[in-house]
């Protein structure tokens, strides 16, 4: 057993109850990292270590498979994420001035949690409505034709019903 290195037992157990879940049937890592991400909000190194050791697979393999996903974070999210495609369709009419007014009115950048744990701020490439351009996802909520005015306009609303309209 690896040392918990700051993680939590009861979260530990949790983990060890997914990767034996997980460990008999075919293809355990991807359920097994799903799950880790639930329990943890994200997949840290130490965690990567126990599941590489219980799955004898190399933490490099691991580690890559966390990195490589977008839906694995090595640092925990906020509650509510806000993702704005840069992609180029959304690029070019303007999703880098809806990302920079995301930034300015949260005081993170992207890639940054803010210090209450509320909202995680990330760029993403091309998520497929390029025919809505440009635009920015809150949760699973795709917001079209997005401008600077409409970022901050759903930021206001999500902050005041902590649900998007």
């Amino acid at each position: 057993m690896i040392p918990n290195q700051g993680l939590s037992d009861t979260h530990v157990s949790l983990l060890y109850r997914a990767i034996s879940e997980h460990k008999e049937k075919p293809g355990p890592l991807m359920p097994t990292l799903q799950d880790a991400q639930k329990i943890f909000g994200c997949v840290p190194l130490n965690v990567q270590k126990i599941i590489a050791k219980e799955l004898n697979e190399s933490v490099a393999k691991i580690n890559g498979v966390v990195t490589f996903y977008s839906q694995f974070s090595l640092t925990p999210k906020g509650k509510n994420t806000i993702s704005v495609c840069l992609g180029t369709a959304c690029y070019v009419k303007g999703a880098q001035g809806v990302l920079d007014a995301f930034e300015d009115e949260l005081g993170i950048k992207n890639g940054e949690t803010t210090k209450d744990g509320e909202y995680t701020l990330e760029a993403t490439r091309c998520i497929g409505a390029c025919g809505l351009a440009p635009v920015f996802c809150v949760n699973d909520t795709v917001c079209g034709r997005a401008n600077v005015q409409k970022a901050k306009s759903t930021l206001r609303y999500v902050k005041e019903h902590d649900v998007v309209e």
